[in-house]
């Protein structure tokens, strides 16, 4: 029987911190304080620490944050937004949640992050902000994305859902543009145990504006300075993240260990690496590689008990939703090749190295079982 090995194991992170999860929820039930408790500004104040920054607030959904993050920039209806289709949907949902309209612009074809030598063709006297999407752990290219922001005026908000603790130029993200906003989902790498988001900024003003937002647009219990939202960070859920924190560093040095494993390993086998850009230290949420035969492989890994993934299979220029965008197949085809090529493997800071070597051993497998059907005139086709 083969051992199941999953693309994150959250069982074994829990048993591996037990105790003090326990005691953080126990702490919050005991004083029944649910709502905007003590435990969420002490979580807000080491969670900006770590990434830098002077200012965190904790919100509802990493959604929520980037939504917030736009409300609090003056974005809304009329206004366009620059970003890539390469992400997860709330990239773009929260671009339209606000009344403003996304623009896609193409990925570079080595980091899977926004291309930006795409950016300036794509700016129009609509514009008002740009969303780098730091993808799979991996900080966008901040210098070229913040020089060309700047020339036109534009806010930079970072997604950085995947990218806890990344480093680009030896600066965490989460301080690189006007604000920067996580997810705390709970496969992320700083993940909770139910939604949860962040917003950071160095900007006292973007702060405040985004703490009114969250919590019905008011300081005070019923006074009420404009609209707002019910986008509050629980209080458990920040009393969960505030005792897995201290845990973060070690977890990252295990995730970019094993990355670096993979490469070793994987070299020379017939699937395209994952590529890491000059100057930055990924969090390696995931681990991505590239084949043609990107289907057949995932079958053969699910064969034998591997749960690898596939983060995106449809561009959202390419998604129902986004249909009245016009965007035709073609139309970003550097994400499109991306996106019908790409597998993420398992990778998780409790992966044993016996668990890898055995995706590794199936990768290998497969690939040496393909290139002999290739190379073997009239063979069946390979049945790996």
């Amino acid at each position: 029987m083969n051992e199941r090995i999953p693309l994150v194991d959250l069982r074994a992170q829990y048993e591996s911190i037990r105790p003090a999860i326990d005691a953080a929820m126990e702490r919050v039930i005991e004083r029944a304080g649910f709502i905007m408790g003590p435990e969420v500004r002490a979580f807000e104040e080491t969670f900006a620490a770590e990434c830098g920054v002077a200012h965190c607030v904790g919100v509802s959904s990493g959604t929520a944050a980037l939504t917030l993050a736009l409300r609090a920039l003056g974005v809304g209806a009329g206004h366009e937004v620059i970003t890539v289709a390469h992400t997860f949907i709330a990239t773009a949902e929260a671009i339209c949640a606000v009344g403003a309209r996304p623009v896609f612009v193409d990925i570079d074809p080595h980091h899977y992050t926004l291309d930006p030598a795409q950016l300036s063709a794509a700016i129009t006297p609509a514009t008002r902000a740009v969303i780098p999407v730091h993808l799979y752990g991996q900080p966008a290219d901040m210098e070229q994305i913040g020089e060309i922001a700047a020339a036109y005026g534009l806010a930079v908000i970072e997604d950085a859902a995947q990218a806890h603790a990344a480093t680009w130029r030896q600066r965490k993200v989460g301080g690189l543009g006007h604000m920067a906003c996580f997810s705390f989902y709970p496969g992320k790498n700083l993940g909770a145990f139910g939604d949860a988001g962040a917003i950071t900024t160095n900007d006292p003003a973007l702060a405040e504006q985004v703490r009114l937002l969250r919590n019905h647009g008011r300081r005070d219990k019923y006074l009420h300075e404009q609209v707002g939202y019910g986008e509050r960070l629980d209080t458990l859920q920040a009393a969960i993240l505030a005792a897995k924190l201290p845990h973060l560093p070690a977890w990252t040095a295990a995730r970019r260990r094993l990355a670096a494993r993979y490469s070793r390993l994987l070299a020379g086998c017939g699937v395209t690496l994952p590529a890491v850009a000059s100057g930055v230290e990924p969090a390696w949420h995931l681990y991505v590689i590239r084949t043609p035969r990107r289907d057949a492989l995932l079958a053969h890994l699910q064969q034998y008990g591997v749960e690898a993934g596939v983060h995106y299979p449809i561009p959202l220029h390419l998604q129902p939703a986004f249909a009245q965008l016009g965007l035709r197949a073609g139309a970003l085809p550097v994400t499109e090749a991306v996106a019908a090529t790409c597998l993420s493997l398992p990778l998780y800071p409790e992966m044993s190295d016996a668990q890898q070597d055995r995706v590794v051993g199936l990768v290998r497998q497969f690939h040496t079982a393909s290139a002999q059907a290739v190379h073997t005139p009239g063979a069946e086709p390979a049945r790996v």
